[in-house]
């Protein structure tokens, strides 16, 4: 990737940090930690990899992205945004009452988004099918999906994950935020899944171990991903929960607690100045 994509894609991750913190912050709820964990694989998949038309949400050939980690939808949110689906104004109603923009995603409500999640283990199944029906139609769109490293001790990933391997689903990417934190704590401490990537290269995947947060490494991870034939790709990223904004940063506090306003001000100060010495 040449330095002046990787500059552009870095500088989309930090205003999709500061849309989170803005967005938990004015709804005085919501998910910071993990949002703030998947800003550079966003980064990267809206602006660099997936086909996609903010003028046509709904158009047929598109690519498609399922957050099946639902509860980081404020990241999402940032991204679609930034793509041109809704103004950024929006970012604001997150959670209100009459808000296209829910504490989880909604297909019915928010323009970009492809499938309602929010239930944990459910959205990779939804990828699966959409992938499998794109096979069957014979389209060439891919399907895309974001999980949490807490979320894949549910049963039903696996089922998935079993079945894209069976049906050789080579135009599906489900990408692990493995930031080794859930709501309760440490993986270890609650119920590890580990070792991922053994556990999808025995249902049949190719997988591939990245820092999330090296956009190079993103890059090279994805052209593998469309370049291997015949396997569902795994990319296993590993990031910092909470990434950008120090207090939050590796703190399991931060999964689901919105930053006061002097924890806004800290953040985004701090989101400000990373910003600008990029501009620089």
């Amino acid at each position: 990737m040449d330095n002046m994509k990787k500059l552009e894609l870095a500088k989309i991750a930090c205003k999709i940090r500061m849309g989170v913190i803005e967005g938990t912050h004015n709804a005085k709820s919501g998910h910071p930690g993990g949002s703030l964990s998947i800003a550079d694989l966003l980064s990267y998949l809206y602006f660099e990899e997936m086909r996609v038309n903010p003028q046509d949400p709904n158009w047929d050939d598109r690519d498609r992205f399922v957050l099946s980690k639902g509860h980081t939808a404020p990241a999402l949110y940032a991204a679609l945004a930034l793509k041109g689906f809704f103004s950024w104004d929006l970012i604001k109603t997150l959670r209100k009452p009459d808000s296209i923009l829910q504490g989880h995603p909604s297909m019915i409500y928010t323009p970009g988004v492809d499938m309602s999640t929010g239930s944990l283990g459910q959205g990779i199944s939804a990828a699966v099918g959409m992938a499998l029906a794109g096979k069957l139609k014979g389209k060439d769109f891919r399907v895309y999906t974001i999980l949490g490293d807490g979320e894949i001790e549910e049963g039903q990933v696996w089922e998935a994950a079993m079945l894209a391997g069976n049906r050789k689903l080579d135009n599906l990417v489900a990408i692990v935020d493995w930031n080794n934190l859930q709501i309760d704590g440490v993986l270890d401490d609650v119920n590890s899944p580990c070792p991922i990537d053994k556990k999808f290269e025995a249902f049949g995947w190719n997988v591939i171990s990245i820092n999330g947060h090296d956009l190079d490494e993103i890059d090279q991870a994805f052209k593998a991903a469309k370049a291997c034939k015949g396997k569902p790709t795994c990319i296993l990223a590993s990031c910092v929960k909470g990434k950008g904004v120090s207090y939050m940063e590796d703190k399991c506090e931060w999964h689901g607690s919105a930053p006061n306003a002097e924890q806004y001000d800290i953040a985004m100060a701090e989101l400000n100045a990373a910003l600008a010495e990029l501009e620089a």
